[in-house]
């Protein structure tokens, strides 16, 4: 009588991919810029993370890790970002340095690209205090007023001088 095969082979271990990490296991810096795209318009916008959230189906944490770019944001929930965000899908690609643009997970697996250390800590659009001064901007709901406030800034940082 014949045996069955033996089917007890140790199971192959599943490949785990680096999910578009760095190398050096950073989240990939066009995850970061899209992120920080994420955060800058829902702060335009008046948006908690729990409320975009609740827009998406999804938690506040959730929004968090796409927001730092810990998470990677696919192609469908971009869309979603997009139409509940009110801009186009492009707006997430936007000001995105060619430093940026180069680190993209294929390169950077195929050792064709160095890491970047570049980040947005310097971006000052990416900075709460930008983001707030513009809400309150775009609240002065006087237009000739909001004209005179931005040609007071113009002209005191024309008087300021660089650090």
């Amino acid at each position: 009588m014949a045996t069955p095969a033996d089917t007890s082979k140790a199971p192959t271990p599943r490949r785990r991919g680096n999910r578009g990490r760095t190398p050096s296991g950073k989240p990939n810096p066009i995850d970061v810029h899209v992120g920080a795209r994420v955060r800058l318009r829902r702060t335009l916008l008046g948006l908690s993370q729990e409320k975009l959230g609740e827009a998406l189906g999804l938690t506040f944490q959730q929004v968090q890790k796409y927001e730092r770019g810990a998470n990677r944001v696919g192609a469908s929930r971009l869309f979603d970002l997009s139409r509940v965000l009110d801009v186009p899908v492009s707006f997430f690609f936007d000001d995105m340095s060619d430093d940026t643009k180069s680190q993209t997970p294929s390169l950077l697996l195929s050792g064709g690209l160095e890491e970047s250390s570049v980040g947005f800590e310097h971006d000052p659009l990416t900075k709460r205090e930008t983001l707030e001064l513009v809400r309150a901007y775009y609240r002065i709901v006087d237009p000739a007023i909001r004209k005179r406030v931005y040609e007071l800034a113009k002209a005191l940082a024309d008087t300021t001088p660089s650090k």
